[in-house]
């Protein structure tokens, strides 16, 4: 039971920052947390790094669903 809410908390922090990259959330890339990536890879490079983060985060969900219990 635990494992099924911790993959959907996943895949729910998966599909907001996929949505946040592909839309180019102003207020998401101007956050405090966001902007360290900002500066770094530029706002571009931050959409980038927040999809393959995304990906990420899906994959581990997959990982947590397929996982023996």
């Amino acid at each position: 039971m635990s494992n099924t809410i911790l993959g959907v908390l996943v895949i729910g922090a998966g599909v907001f920052s996929l949505l946040a990259s592909l839309f180019n959330w102003e207020f998401f890339f101007t956050n405090y947390r966001a902007r360290f990536f900002v500066k770094l890879f530029g706002r571009q490079g931050a959409r980038i790094f927040y999809s393959l983060l995304a990906l990420f985060m899906f994959f581990i969900a997959y990982k947590i669903f397929t996982s023996p219990e």
